[in-house]
C-alpha cells in the first residue's frame, strides 16, 4: 500500500521552481535594505548621548572638568549650537545621498546588480564602522564625522535603485502594491533593529552602536556576491509579465492593476495592443526619457515632501521624545521605535487599498491628508499618557510611512516598466533613482530644518511637517483627478453592460 506523502513535503512540491526561487530573491533583497537602513538609524539614537544634561549624570570622583554644564557632553557637541551641528551631520549625509542617487541609476542600469550591491554594502559598512571609531579614538574633530557622513551617503546610494530594479525583474505588475507592501517593510524593521542594537550600547560605548550595524551590513555585502540572481531568466525561470491580458475596458476588474485609472494616469496599455511588448531596445534609458514617462515628476515631487516628513521623524524622533516626555537616550529609542512599527502598517495597507482601487494617486492623496491633523494632535497631546503616545505614534508612523513606501516601490515599479518604454527592461532603476533622488532632496531638508526651527520651539517643527504633507498633496492632484474621472466614466459602463 503505497503511503500518503508528509504534509511537509506537499506543501514543498506544492510550489513550483519558479515560486521557490521568487521567494528566495523576495527575502534576500529584504535582508539586503533592512541592513541599509539598519546602518543609518545609529546617529539618532546617540545624538543623546553626545550632548547630555549633565546636571542629572553621576560624576566620577577623580574626573577633572572645567564646565558643571557640559562635563559629559562629547566635544564638539558640548556647546550651546548642538542642535545645528546635528543637522550638519545628517546633511553630510543625506546631501550627499540625494545628489548621489541621480547618478546611481544611471550606474546601476550599466554596472551587474549583484557587484553593485555587494561594493555598496561593504563601503557603508566600512564608513559606518569608521564613525564608531571616533569614540575609541577619541576623535573630537566636526569635519572627521561630517566626511564620513559624506562618504557613508554616497555608498547608500547604491542600495535603493538596485534592490527595487532586481525586484521589478522577479514580479510581475500583479498584486504588486501588497508584495511590495510587505517587502517595504524592511524599512521600519531595519529602523527598528537599529534602534534596539544602537540602544543596547549608547550608554556604555557609543562606538559599539555604528561598528555593529557597521559589521552587519558589510557581512549582507558578502551574502549578496555569493547568492543574489538579478532575473529569472540567468536561471532558466519564467520572466514575470508587467502588462495584463488583452483587455476591454468594461470587463476589467477593478483589482486589475491595469484598470482605467491606470490608463488615465500612468498611460497604460490600450486594449488594442498585444499583451506581451517584444523587447525592441536594450539600450539603457536617459535621464530625460525617464523623466518623460507619465507620472515620474508628479510622484517624484510629492515624494520629495512625503519624505522630508519621514526622514525628519527619523532623524529626530528620539530627541524630541528625550527632550518633551524627558526620556533617557535608551528609553527614547525604544519608544521611537513605534513609528517605524506603525510605518510597516501603513505601506501594507497602502499597498493593499491601491491594488484595489487602482488609485496609487489617490491613495497616498488621502493618507497625507490624514496625516496632517494627526501630526497636530501628536504634538499637542502625544505625550499627555504612556497609552495616548503609543497611539499617536503607531498612527502617525502608519500615515506618514504610508505613502513613502507605495512611492517607492510599487508606483517606481509601475513607473519603470510602463508600456511607453517598449519593453525596455533597463530603465527601472534609472527611474527609481529619480524618484528617491528627488525624495531624498526633502530628506536632506528636512532634518536641517529641524536642527535650525528647533530652538524656536518643536510646535514650529510640527507646523513644517504639516505643510510639507499638504504640498505632497497638491502635487497629486493632477493624477487624483484623472483617477476619478476613470472611476466616473467607469460605473455607466459598468451599468450598461448588466442592462444588455
Amino acid at each position: 500500500m503505497k503511503t500518503p506523502l508528509a504534509p511537509g513535503i506537499r506543501l514543498v512540491t506544492s510550489f513550483s521552481r519558479d515560486s521557490w526561487y521568487r521567494g528566495f530573491i523576495l527575502t534576500l533583497t529584504f535582508l539586503f535594505y533592512t541592513a541599509y537602513h539598519l546602518s543609518r538609524k545609529p546617529i539618532s539614537i546617540v545624538k543623546s548621548e553626545l550632548h547630555r544634561n549633565c546636571s542629572s549624570v553621576i560624576r566620577p570622583a577623580d574626573l577633572n572638568f572645567t564646565n558643571n554644564a557640559t562635563w559629559c557632553d562629547w566635544a564638539p557637541f558640548d556647546q550651546n549650537n548642538y542642535q545645528t551641528l546635528f543637522g550638519v551631520l545628517d546633511n553630510s549625509f543625506l546631501v550627499a545621498y540625494a545628489i548621489g542617487m541621480f547618478f546611481s541609476g544611471i550606474f546601476g542600469e550599466r554596472v551587474p546588480l549583484r557587484y553593485y550591491l555587494s561594493f555598496g554594502m561593504l563601503m557603508s559598512g566600512v564608513f559606518t564602522c569608521l564613525f564608531g571609531l571616533g569614540f575609541y579614538l577619541n576623535i573630537h574633530s566636526l569635519w572627521y564625522y561630517s566626511v564620513v557622513q559624506v562618504l557613508n551617503g554616497l555608498m547608500q546610494t547604491t542600495g535603493w535603485p538596485a534592490v527595487v530594479a532586481c525586484i521589478g525583474n522577479w514580479f510581475g505588475k500583479g498584486k504588486r502594491g501588497f508584495i511590495m507592501g510587505v517587502w517595504n517593510s524592511h524599512t521600519s524593521v531595519g529602523n527598528i533593529l537599529g534602534s534596539l542594537i544602537a540602544g543596547a550600547f549608547v550608554s556604555s560605548a557609543w562606538g559599539l552602536s555604528f561598528i555593529v550595524p557597521g559589521l552587519i551590513i558589510a557581512s549582507t555585502g558578502i551574502l549578496c556576491f555569493f547568492f543574489l540572481v538579478e532575473k529569472p531568466e540567468h536561471i532558466n525561470c519564467t520572466p514575470p509579465q508587467h502588462h495584463s491580458e488583452k483587455e476591454s475596458d468594461e470587463t476589467e476588474s477593478l483589482a486589475t492593476n491595469s484598470s482605467p485609472v491606470d490608463r488615465a494616469a500612468y498611460g497604460s496599455i490600450s486594449a488594442a495592443e498585444p499583451a506581451e511588448v517584444v523587447e525592441q531596445h536594450t539600450e539603457a534609458i536617459s535621464f530625460s526619457g525617464a523623466l518623460s514617462i507619465p507620472g515620474v515628476v508628479e510622484f517624484s515631487l510629492c515624494l520629495l515632501f512625503a519624505k522630508l516628513v519621514s526622514y525628519t521623524f527619523l532623524y529626530w524622533l528620539p530627541l524630541y521624545i528625550s527632550n518633551v516626555a524627558h526620556f533617557d537616550a535608551k528609553a527614547a529609542g525604544d519608544m521611537s521605535t513605534l513609528f517605524d512599527v506603525g510605518g510597516i502598517v501603513g505601506g501594507i495597507t497602502a499597498g493593499l487599498v491601491s491594488d484595489y482601487t487602482g488609485g496609487r494617486a489617490t491613495t497616498c492623496c488621502v493618507m497625507l491628508l490624514t496625516a496632517a491633523p494627526m501630526l497636530f494632535l501628536y504634538n499637542y497631546i502625544g505625550q499627555r499618557s504612556l497609552a495616548t503616545t503609543i497611539g499617536m505614534l503607531l498612527l502617525c508612523g502608519g500615515l506618514v510611512n504610508g505613502p513613502y513606501a507605495l512611492i517607492t516601490t510599487a508606483v517606481s515599479a509601475d513607473l519603470g516598466t510602463h508600456e511607453s518604454l517598449r519593453g525596455n527592461s533597463r530603465a527601472l532603476s534609472t527611474v527609481t533613482a529619480i524618484i528617491d533622488g528627488t525624495g531624498s532632496v526633502g530628506a536632506a531638508v528636512g532634518p536641517l530644518l529641524a536642527g535650525l526651527i528647533s530652538p524656536t520651539g518643536w510646535n514650529h517643527v510640527f507646523y513644517m511637517l504639516i505643510t510639507s504633507d499638504l504640498l505632497a498633496c497638491l502635487f497629486l492632484s493632477r493624477l487624483v483627478y484623472k483617477e476619478a474621472l476613470g472611476w466616473c466614466r467607469r460605473v455607466p459602463r459598468a451599468r450598461g453592460f448588466k442592462e444588455i
